[in-house]
């Protein structure tokens, strides 16, 4: 009797042991999954805290500083700033996400490409439509709100409603694109736009520069046509 107990007594010893120790086992890995989500939620805040970047479940461009004008245009800019400066403020960012206090002018700042088809070279793409130098300087010359023969042209300014001005006003001129944007969007013909953009943006589903915001472009421009019509109340 007395050997049967203790059997048994070892045996339900056992079974405690070996209860506490699975337990032990699922508290460990519990706290290691708590260490992973902690650090990547770590990661996420300093890469934001950087850059401002928007997180790749909210491709909500924010709204143009310019006031006014075809709302479909209106967001078509809004979304070509999503796959070009998806940025939570983007008229200060520069290539690769650094930033610009002074927008008096162009920055002009050629900065090292890191990835895709002209990695190793140099690029001066600022602002919320990633101007190039010298796209900037062309198009401020035709459609910069404050052109005149007075300006030297290195001097247009680079503010956020420039920039919106700019652009605006070139997507408005067919002879630019060979093409009446607005119409084609009014008929929803969206595809037709980006195709025809992606010369001059590469990032917009039909250029070299695709990138994990491209594909996502459609539904983004619905987005931002239903806020655009709200604001215009049409």
């Amino acid at each position: 009797m007395s050997l049967a107990h203790n059997s048994t007594h070892r045996s339900s010893s056992n079974q405690s042991r070996s209860r506490l120790s699975h337990r032990l086992s699922w508290i460990a890995i519990g706290l290691s999954l708590c260490g992973i989500v902690a650090l990547l939620r770590f990661a996420l805040i300093s890469q934001r805290r950087y850059a401002n970047v928007l997180p790749s479940w909210a491709y909500d461009p924010p709204p143009l500083v310019m006031k006014g004008g075809d709302p479909y245009v209106r967001a078509l800019m809004r979304t070509i700033s999503a796959s070009e400066a998806n940025y939570a403020r983007p008229y200060s960012v520069l290539y690769g996400g650094r930033r610009i206090d002074d927008l008096s002018q162009h920055p002009n700042q050629c900065l090292l490409i890191m990835t895709g088809p002209n990695k190793g070279d140099c690029t001066t793409a600022a602002g919320r439509y990633q101007f190039l130098t010298q796209t900037w300087l062309e198009k401020a010359e035709k459609y910069h709100p404050e052109r005149s023969l007075l300006w030297i042209h290195h001097d247009y300014p680079f503010d956020p409603e420039f920039q919106d001005e700019v652009v605006y006003h070139w997507l408005m001129d067919t002879s630019a694109w060979n093409m009446d944007v607005s119409t084609h969007l009014r008929a929803g013909e969206l595809d037709v736009v980006l195709k025809r953009l992606s010369g001059t943006w590469t990032s917009l589903g039909y250029g070299l520069e695709t990138n994990s915001v491209s594909p996502k472009l459609p539904r983004i421009y619905e987005k931002m046509l239903d806020a655009e019509l709200a604001i215009a109340n049409f």
